[in-house]
This record gives C-alpha cells, structure tokens and sequence, in this order.
C-alpha cells in the first residue's frame, strides 16, 4: 500500500513539474534569464564593445515599434508589446520575435486552408433557405450570408437542438448517443483527463472499436502537461482507436502555446454532434471539486447542420495528415426527417489561421441588433475596446444586458483582470453577477428570445483571436428559451455586483488586475 501511495505521490509530482516547466511563464522567465546571462556575457566579457549591444538592441526595439504602429491589427495587442520592447529592450525584442516567428505553427496556415477547401463544395446553404431568409429573415439573413461566405458555414433547417444546463446533464446524453453509433465517431476536446468521465466514455470507444466502428480522438497537446502520458496517443491506438495530439508540446521549442485547439466536439454518424464548454475530465460532471460547483452547459444536434460539424472535425484531423482524399463519405450522410426541427440551425468555428474574426464579429451582431434583452454567462471577460463598447453601447440603447462570471476562480490573472472591467460597466448600465457557488464555466449569449450561440467560446482574447474555437448558433428554435432559463436559474444563485460589492474588492486585487490588464493580449 505505501509503495502504491508513493508512487501515485511521485506520479502528481511529475505533473507539478511538467506544468511548471512547460508553461507560457517559464517560457518568458527562460528568456528574462537569457537577457541576464547576455547582459552578463556583454558587461563582463565583452566590455569593450558592450555599448553597440544596447544601441543595437534599442534601435531594433524601435524599428519593431514603429513596425507595429504602421501594420495592421488592434491597439490592445499593439500596446502589450511596446510596454516589454520599450521598458525592457533586449528582453522585449527576444520575447516579440520568439512569439512572432512562432516556429512551432510554421505551415499551420497553409495546411488549415488547405483542408477547409477540401470540404468546401459540401457547404452550401440550400438555395430555398437562402431565399426564405432573404424574405421572411432580414434581421438573420446577413448574418447568415457572412458566415457562409466568410467562412463557409452553411444555415440548416431540418436540425433539432438540445441544451443541457450542466456537465451531468450533457454527459449522460454523450453516453447514449455514443453507445448507438454504427459508422464513426469523431472526438474532439481541449482536454482529456484520466477519470470517471473519460473512462466511462473510452469503454464505449473500445466496445465501438471492436464492432467495427470507426473512432477517432484528438485532444491539445497541452494534456501532456497535467493530465495524460505524452504517448498517450500509442495506448490509444493499440486499442483500436485512431488518436493524435494536436500541438504537441515540445519543451521550449514549440509555440504553439498561443495557437491551442480550445474545441468540444463530438460527432456519431454525422447525424449528432455536440459542442459547448464541458471538457472529458471529472471537474466537468463535479466528480471532482476544484473550485466548488462547477457550472458548465452544452448543445447536442441532431440533423442536417452536423454536416458542418463534420467538416470542422476533419479540417482540423487533416492538416497534419499528407494529402488524401476519401472523406466524402463522411459527407453522404443519409438524413431522417427530423419531427422535432424549427427554424435555423449554423455550427461554425473560428481560428487564428483565418483573416477574419468569426467569434466576435458575431458576439457583436448579437449585442447591436438586440432590441430587449442580451444575456450572457462567460467564464473570462477580458476585453477590447469594440467589445466593451458594444456591450455598453447596447445597454444605453435601452437593452437589458446582464452578464454572469464566476465568484471563485480557476485563474487568479484573470479574474482579476476581469473585474477591473465591472465599474465601466456598471456606470452604462451592464449588470454584472458572480455565479456564487463557484466557477462558471458556460460560455453563451441568448437574445431577444430568438437567438443564441453556446459553444467554447470565451470572452478573452485567447477564446477570440488565438485559439481554435466552435459554437453553434440557434435562430427561433426552442432551444433558445432552455438557454434563456438556465440563465434566469444561474443568476438566482449569483451575486448582483453593485458598487458596494465591488467596494469590497480588496485593494491589491484592483492594483494586480490594472497592471495586468496591459498584457491581457498576450495572456
């Protein structure tokens, strides 16, 4: 029994070490550490000669403000760079050109629009719902032409959608809907984690397997950091399973840091997807309490939009695989006629190997063509300028705009940061509650009772500019008065942040959160 204890001691110590050594931190220690050691080298070795160093990497340091200044991209990014590369020159000038070439993502672009195109030609929106939203759908319709022709996500009708209110809820229908698979299953999460919930779920996969089955699973390489074997892959294939890592990580050679694939989906037959926040880890379902209750939410579809959900799914398997054909299987998927459809159905996904800003482009239309209401539960809130407006602009028009975040936090950073946004709020009428029992980790919008989105999609800067990211946007379908009352539930179990509360805030949160707020772009 000891030698168990110890060895499982030893196991999470392991895991302590890696998450320490692999992450983003000690990536910009290890280069703070670098600039002493050359700052060293150049005072005491190179003494002679140590005054062109520092005017060479000064004017480097300006060549790359200057740069930054005159190309294109948002302030706040722009800003969080120049506070290192003018404070800190040698430093500054290491990190931004480590980050900027990104080594690690060299041909990601490439191979992403490489494999979108492939499934282009199976994503179409029908002409006769194209025609109907043109004319009975104005206030849809070019929302809906945007998302087709910027990033070829169709509108479906023919779609039946459920929402579940909790990770319990959601794992329960994943089960069921796994256990009836004949074709193929696609799996893809943010993060796998050895435990009740993936366990219950891979003896599916291998009963699945064994029938012929055909399964696939895909998880970010950065599981290898806290939750599972780097070649966890391997043990999966010896048991029938296709399995990769997306971005594996590299010790201090990848940069793929920035880049995560932050997606949840789950797709049997092509005929029923789910997405939402929920990752395959036991915090998700409360097996295990890490910051109290956990909150979280998710949708399953049934129907002709899985189709997008498919394509998404092999997009993202594709671009580390050689050039291939075959997939259009996967496409000719036979539909039943689903009894329980209504209205509109757009799963889409957003990257940061696209020129557009899908997720919060349509964050943002939610928000400006809001006429009563636009509630919102997000477990980060870290902002841009055009966000923070919109969401402040709707609440002067005379919009309802109510938004829940967690009370306890999984990140310190970030809740901070985020509460340095709840006076500017507060003051253009945006209600703010903490969801008390502990972390809330749904990520929705639902407005008007007409319109939603649920998916993985947070609002921070990693969620809207740098990682993969997916959601699925409802338009007068039932579902969205589900989403409406879970909502209308979480908040009677939250705390309306008043300026009393906020009062409360102690004060070296506020001083933290400030600062940090400069280099919330980069976090």
């Amino acid at each position: 029994m000891s030698d168990h204890i110890s060895a499982k001691v030893r196991h999470k110590s392991r895991r302590l070490l890696f998450r320490i050594l692999f992450s983003r931190t000690m990536i910009t220690f290890l280069l703070l550490l670098i600039q002493i050691l050359v700052l060293f080298g150049v005072f005491y070795y190179l003494n002679p000669y140590r005054e062109y160093y520092i005017i060479g990497f000064n004017i480097l340091s300006a060549v790359l403000v200057v740069y930054m200044i005159n190309m294109n991209g948002r302030p706040e990014f722009k800003l969080a760079w120049m506070v290192p590369l003018c404070v800190f020159p040698l430093f500054g000038v290491l990190l931004y050109l480590f980050v900027k070439i990104n080594p690690g993502a060299i041909g990601l672009k490439k191979e992403m629009q490489r494999t979108c195109a492939d499934t282009e030609k199976y994503l179409e929106t029908e002409p006769k719902i194209r025609n109907e939203l043109e004319t009975k759908e104005p206030h849809f319709s070019d929302l809906s032409y945007y998302l087709e022709h910027t990033g070829k996500f169709p509108t479906y009708q023919n779609t039946a959608a459920k929402y579940y209110a909790s990770g319990e809820e959601a794992f329960v229908a994943i089960q069921d809907a796994l256990e009836r698979a004949e074709k193929f299953i696609f799996i893809e999460f943010f993060i796998i984690s050895e435990g009740i919930m993936w366990n219950t779920v891979l003896e599916i996969l291998k009963k699945k397997a064994e029938a012929g089955v055909e399964v696939r699973v895909m998880y970010d390489g950065t599981c290898t950091v806290a939750c599972l074997p780097y070649s966890y892959p391997k043990r999966l294939r010896r048991m029938g399973l296709k399995a990769k890592m997306y971005a594996p990580i590299r010790p201090f050679l990848s940069t793929h840091q920035n880049n995560r694939d932050h997606r949840k989906i789950i797709v049997v037959d092509g005929k029923i997807g789910f997405t939402g926040g929920i990752n395959l880890a036991d915090e998700y379902i409360n097996e295990k309490n890490l910051y109290g209750h956990w909150k979280d939410t998710a949708i399953r579809i049934e129907g002709d939009a899985v189709k997008s959900m498919t394509a998404m799914y092999l997009q993202m398997w594709n671009a580390s695989e050689p050039r291939h054909g075959g997939d259009e299987a996967y496409f000719h998927v036979t539909q039943d006629t689903i009894k329980d459809a209504e209205g509109y159905i757009v799963p889409y996904g957003d990257g940061p190997t696209n020129d557009e800003d899908v997720a919060e482009d349509i964050y943002r239309d939610l928000l400006n063509k809001s006429r009563r209401y636009v509630h919102i539960m997000t477990p980060y809130l870290i902002l841009d300028h055009e966000m923070l407006s919109a969401l402040c602009f709707a609440a002067k028009r005379g919009v309802e705009v109510e938004l829940i975040l967690p009370h306890v936090p999984d990140k310190t950073i970030p809740f901070y940061i985020a509460r340095t946004y709840y006076e500017t709020l507060n003051l253009a009428g945006v209600r703010v509650y903490e969801y008390e029992p502990g972390f809330l980790h749904a990520k929705s919008f639902v407005s008007d009772d007409e319109k939603a989105v649920v998916g993985s999609i947070n609002l921070d800067y990693r969620s809207l500019y740098h990682h993969f990211e997916c959601a699925v946007y409802a338009y007068k379908n039932s579902v969205i008065d589900d989403i409406e009352q879970d909502f209308q539930k979480t908040k009677q179990k939250s705390i309306l942040m008043t300026q009393k509360e906020m009062d409360r805030i102690p004060i070296i949160q506020r001083i933290i959160g400030s600062i940090s707020k400069i280099f919330g772009p980069l976090m």
